[in-house]
């Protein structure tokens, strides 16, 4: 697998409920890459303040100094030698030299995937409220992202690859990343 290149990184982001975290763990154990991972700090980071993520990100709107710990935890990847899988909304920013995927999927496939995960930090007591949940919390990311880096993070032009993993399954959505990062690999010779 890494035999194109020694040593690489990729970043991953995209919408809620894409299965950013479950393609980035095949690609990790796929491509013997290192795991890097932005939301499970965050959740938890919001659960020991007794908080959902929507609560967290309205709460750290206007207080840079969570974004910058974030940042900076993220930052210190681009020098980093070693293979990285970088699960993150902003790792294409903070670690540009990164092969950066966007994962999109359907509104209502996201919130019927993010039900089905159970996640304690993401319920949902319908479609709808995980469709309007959703909603907010991509809005307040975004806004948060502009305002304070100056990045629309829905902007796919910012973007190596995008990918709609809506009809797909992770296992195929991997697949056709390490194609498509493998593809722009050989072209780069």
């Amino acid at each position: 697998m890494t035999k194109e290149k020694k040593e690489f990184k990729i970043s991953v982001t995209g919408d809620l409920g894409s299965g950013k975290s479950t393609v980035c763990e095949i690609l990790a154990k796929t491509m013997n890459a290192e795991r890097v991972t932005l939301g499970t700090i965050t959740r938890k980071v919001a659960a020991d303040m007794n908080m959902d993520t929507i609560e967290f990100n309205k709460f750290i709107e206007g207080k840079p100094e969570y974004d910058e710990k974030f940042d900076d935890y993220q930052r210190q990847y681009e020098g980093k030698s070693g293979n990285y899988i970088i699960d993150s909304r902003l790792g294409f920013h903070f670690v540009p030299s990164t092969y950066s995927f966007y994962l999109k999927v359907d509104l209502v496939e996201s919130a019927r995937r993010i039900m089905n995960a159970n996640r304690s930090t993401e319920s949902y007591s319908s479609i709808e409220e995980g469709v309007r949940k959703i909603q907010e919390r991509r809005e307040s990311e975004r806004a948060r992202f502009k305002d304070f880096y100056g990045v629309d993070i829905l902007d796919m032009s910012n973007y190596d690859c995008v990918i709609d993993t809506t009809n797909l399954t992770p296992q195929q959505v991997a697949d056709l990343m390490i194609e498509k990062y493998l593809q722009k690999n050989s072209e780069d010779k």
